[in-house]
């Protein structure tokens, strides 16, 4: 599998959770898969020592984990539980967790609202050393707790901090249309009584994932709660009978109910799709800059160029024709978060070489993966379909895929900006041929 891996490249963008599972841990290791609906029942209220690595399937350092994590979790099997969570494919228990590289393990101990880094070797070795020591301290602290006579802390419900109840917004008759509906932001709304008891339970996951949104969208998603027993005209108004409801208002939408989990793990993801849905489109960008070429491919797991042809080849409407046409489709698939630029043929030749283009053929296009170095060219047309076709192939893990360069990355010069005008034929210096006496000189040179 790890040999399969590596050989289909940038098809790994389009791999499916199953696969990508598949592709690092089955039901047969010992390794627990964890997902945003499994995560708080089995690792938060959980009283086992935790080890959980956070990998994405593209992750060469991961895939080289993978045999020692699986060797390790056997080694400590009923002694130290040992999961791993797909980051990727689940960004918001990536994003709970400050996980900003990949693989990334923590430690779940005695507070599993604060989990430790692991710092040690990765080799399966290292690994049952780093659980066994962390292992031997919450064994101390839980006799030295006992020993005071005080409640141990180890099974306290909710991932990722409590959250603060002050980012989840109180909303009410008066504010309700004002901040939900003629505001700007998507909200999750709860709908809650203040006897109840499932409202009581959804309490704390509802204020950790209201932190969680507010830091991850920037507070582009916001959640609220309307106590329905006092606020009764909005809460009649979208007919609520049961608690607690959760509602989901997008701005010149009709609500839409959530049927999602109600663990915070659960309410950060659909809060994240919806954050996607309503992103900006990505910047189409002009390649200036080595810095410029080098922020945009690495900073995203994919980067679309376009090679466009020479403006004097196109002229100012004819270049604005093939940007139009790459701005259409980054907004169709602005949920990817690809990076998105363009060059002008001939402006960046180590680049084109690279990806074969070599001087024809324009306008061209190519997706580049820059971790993996590998990348495909556009085979069809330069349309919104052919680019279309292109790009579904690639998300679904087809298309044929290269290595980038001989696995090395093209130098990238800096250049101008184009001005939006049309080009310009160089000026020829013009000669003043009237003081040259042709006829002297064609004497001098007769035989």
């Amino acid at each position: 599998m790890h040999i399969h891996c590596i050989k289909i490249g940038l098809r790994l963008l389009g791999c499916s959770l199953v696969l990508s599972v598949q592709a690092f841990y089955s039901a047969s290791d010992d390794v627990v898969v964890l997902t945003p609906s499994n995560f708080n029942k089995e690792v938060i209220q959980s009283d086992s020592l935790w080890l959980v690595e956070f990998y994405a399937p593209w992750c060469g350092h991961c895939q080289h984990l993978t045999p020692d994590w699986k060797k390790a979790a056997t080694a400590l099997k009923g002694i130290v539980k040992v999961g791993a969570v797909d980051a990727d494919q689940h960004k918001s228990l990536g994003g709970q967790y400050g996980v900003r590289g990949f693989p990334t393990i923590k430690i779940f101990g005695a507070n599993k609202n604060k989990p430790e880094d692991y710092q040690g070797g990765r080799s399966s070795q290292a690994i049952v050393d780093g659980a066994m020591n962390s292992l031997r301290t919450l064994v101390k602290e839980r006799l030295s707790v006992g020993q005071n006579g005080e409640k141990s802390n180890t099974s306290q419900s909710g991932g990722g901090g409590a959250g603060n109840k002050e980012d989840v917004v109180e909303l009410t008759d008066d504010n309700f249309d004002k901040m939900v509906l003629e505001g700007d932001e998507v909200w999750m709304v709860e709908f809650f009584a203040p006897w109840c008891g499932h409202c009581k339970n959804l309490e704390p996951e509802w204020a950790a994932a209201a932190s969680a949104v507010k830091e991850q969208t920037k507070g582009k998603v916001r959640l609220g709660a309307v106590d329905a027993t006092v606020h009764q005209a909005v809460s009649s108004r979208y007919g609520i009978r049961g608690f607690p409801t959760i509602k989901v208002f997008r701005k010149g939408e009709e609500p839409e109910d959530y049927q999602g989990g109600r663990s915070r793990g659960d309410i950060i993801e659909r809060a994240l799709d919806l954050f996607s849905d309503h992103a900006a489109t990505p910047e189409l960008l002009e390649i200036l800059s080595e810095d410029l070429f080098k922020k945009t491919c690495e900073d995203s797991q994919l980067c679309v160029i376009g090679v466009l042809p020479h403006i004097l080849d196109t002229g100012a409407a004819g270049r604005n024709g093939y940007l139009e046409v790459m701005k259409k489709m980054s907004e169709k698939y602005k949920k990817k978060m690809w990076g998105w630029l363009w060059t002008e043929a001939g402006a960046q030749m180590e680049l084109e070489a690279s990806l074969g283009i070599g001087g024809f053929g324009y306008p061209a296009m190519a997706a580049i993966n820059t971790r993996k170095m590998k990348f495909a060219l556009l085979r069809g047309s330069f349309s919104e379909t052919g680019i279309h076709e292109f790009l579904r192939e690639l998300s679904v893990g087809r298309g044929s895929t290269a290595t980038l360069g001989g696995g090395n990355m093209p130098k990238i010069h800096t250049v101008e900006p184009w001005d939006g005008n049309d080009g310009q034929l160089p000026v020829e210096e013009d000669y003043d041929l009237s003081d040259v006496d042709l006829d002297d000189d064609f004497d001098k040179d007769e035989l």
